[in-house]
């Protein structure tokens, strides 16, 4: 590694780290209804929102109306998106006449843009128009983010709140997770990237001819905007087919420094709303202490794999101390790794380089990343309480240990909050390992891995741990682009986005019903070193290991192999 690597470590950790505090308070300010520095302009947008909808903002939900009103917002958005596919051919803003998408496509589309995960089967510049991308794709990419932060909010007043069934409101919750809590900060990214050579046009694709005499088609389009929201959404669907290693989603080191930090700069910050929610910002201490740990381990094998040598390349004398093969030169090995941890742990799934090109440690990291549940910073939202809820289970266990009821921040762990924190730990071997079993064992849908052996086994693997995980990166040498794993890869991204949000809002309501326990001496600290490492064991015991022996068969296996 060079000084400049070190230096954009240090920029990177730096960026998203300074700014969290102030961020995590302000999105605690918005989402409860405080004046903000937004709020004499975007107050009365807010308030015309809900006129125009016939939203009553002073009325409060319990867990089973926030669930349906949240339900049915998604399955209209899923709906609207899957005609806007089909049937784009027929719509305007379509200056290169593309045609719809194939129905099992378009449905595979509209649940992965819906479930905020942005697994994309097809390349963007050659399959969609402009309507598609700005009223389909980038309205989703705003809505599903806003979904897991309105899920977030409401799992936090459940915890905090006594003897009472109200969880607040979800179209207000969305409305102020989406006018402040994501507007303004996609437009700041956007003209950045628009500043640094991101397109942003409704001008047909261009037409050069080349030095060699040949004609050349460049893809334009409204780039910019969908860019800053797939970033700053954990969105991560590219606009471009390759995704930001395309030179016009991420044209210069510096339009990359400002996209992988945007990857987890809501996450990280929505931690600290929970300590300002709970009145303890000890508790997100502990949280981000167990995030960062998670992720340093994860970065730290990344880099060490990657900046080894190839074993295989020696005998046609070309060795590299660093190989590049899938990697931009632009941004070179470290930029690599850096985002394709980042974009696994954060659940954001764009990327900067071809992960089927990664040596097998890094694509393991990469892999348990999104096995471990997305809870390492995670998607907007649906990190942190994807990660509460390993918080939840860490204490039950402590319960176990030491002969007490489970208890959190004053409200007891009984039988009803156990069950539905098991419900929630089924949700990733179902996805993964019973979705991927069926897959790798049917001859037609396991024809879609183009190598042999443990890589070809990993390129399957992760693409149903990706599905499952909400995340939608994928290895790039899989065919996902068939009828089988359009639908199966469908119901994992549904099962890993629902089966999350369902058992998470039930236990949200259970825990505002209870009264709570003044905290004394005899309380199980959840805050300090201790506890941080009891959540982080936690996480690799229960999380962790349940793949370890599907790890085993594809990049442990093709690590052993290549004889290092």
């Amino acid at each position: 590694m060079h000084s400049y690597d070190y230096l954009l470590l240090l920029a990177f950790f730096a960026l998203v780290l300074l700014p969290a505090p102030w961020l995590g308070r302000f999105y605690y300010k918005v989402m409860e209804g405080q004046r903000t520095w937004l709020s004499p302009v975007l107050g009365p947008v807010e308030r015309t929102c809900y006129r125009v909808a016939g939203v009553r903002a002073d009325r409060q939900h319990n867990w089973k109306q926030y669930a349906l009103a949240l339900l049915a917002f998604n399955l209209a958005g899923f709906g609207l998106l899957f005609a806007v596919l089909l049937l784009q051919g027929s719509l305007p803003l379509n200056p290169q006449h593309l045609p719809g998408q194939e129905w099992s496509l378009a449905l595979n589309t509209a649940v992965s843009f819906v479930t905020n995960t942005n697994w994309q089967a097809y390349s963007g510049e050659a399959s969609l128009s402009y309507l598609s991308q700005m009223l389909g794709l980038t309205v989703q990419n705003f809505v599903s983010a806003a979904t897991g932060l309105a899920v977030l909010v409401a799992l936090c007043r459940g915890i905090t709140r006594r003897s009472t069934g109200n969880l607040g409101n979800f179209w207000v919750d969305l409305t102020r997770a989406t006018l402040y809590g994501l507007l303004p900060l996609c437009l700041l990214l956007a003209l950045l990237l628009v500043w640094q050579g991101v397109p942003q046009t409704f001008s047909d694709y261009a037409h050069a001819v080349t030095l060699q005499g040949t004609e050349q088609t460049i893809p334009l389009g409204p780039a910019a905007s969908q860019i800053a929201i797939k970033q700053l959404g954990t969105n991560g669907g590219g606009f471009f087919g390759v995704n930001s290693a395309h030179p016009f989603e991420n044209p210069t080191a510096w339009s990359n420094l400002f996209e992988v930090v945007s990857i987890i700069l809501i996450p990280v910050a929505l931690v600290f709303t929970f300590g300002h929610y709970v009145k303890d910002l000890r508790q997100s201490r502990a949280i981000i202490a167990c995030m960062l740990a998670l992720f340093l381990i994860g970065a730290s094998v990344a880099l060490w794999s990657e900046y080894q040598p190839n074993p295989a390349l020696e005998s046609a004398q070309v060795q590299q101390d660093a190989p590049l093969e899938g990697k931009e030169s632009r941004f070179g090995t470290t930029a690599s790794v850096l985002w394709a941890v980042t974009t696994t742990a954060a659940s954001n799934g764009s990327v900067n380089a071809m992960h089927d090109s990664l040596n097998p440690l890094t694509g393991m990291v990469a892999m348990v990343n999104m096995m471990v549940g997305e809870v390492i910073f995670g998607g907007v939202g649906a990190g942190l309480y994807g990660m509460l809820l390993f918080v939840l289970i860490a204490v039950f266990l402590a319960g176990l240990m030491i002969g007490r009821t489970p208890e959190y921040l004053g409200k007891k762990l009984q039988a009803r909050e156990v069950q539905l924190l098991v419900a929630t730990l089924l949700v990733m071997p179902v996805g993964v390992l019973v979705l991927g079993a069926i897959a790798a064992s049917l001859p037609g849908p396991a024809g879609a891995v183009s190598n042999p052996g443990a890589h070809g086994f990993s390129q399957l693997l992760y693409a149903y741990t990706s599905g499952a995980a909400n995340n939608g990166s994928a290895f790039a040498g899989f065919g996902a682009n068939t009828v089988f794993h359009n639908l199966m890869i469908a119901l994992a991204m549904l099962i890993g986005r629902f089966g999350y949000i369902l058992p998470v809002l039930a236990l949200a309501g259970s825990l505002a019903a209870k009264n709570s326990a003044p905290q004394g001496s005899n309380s199980f600290p959840t805050h300090g070193p201790l506890f941080t490492t009891l959540l982080l064991v936690t996480i690799v015991l229960v999380g962790g290991l349940t793949f370890l022996p599907s790890l085993a068969l594809g990049p442990i296996a093709e690590h052993l192999s290549l004889g290092f």
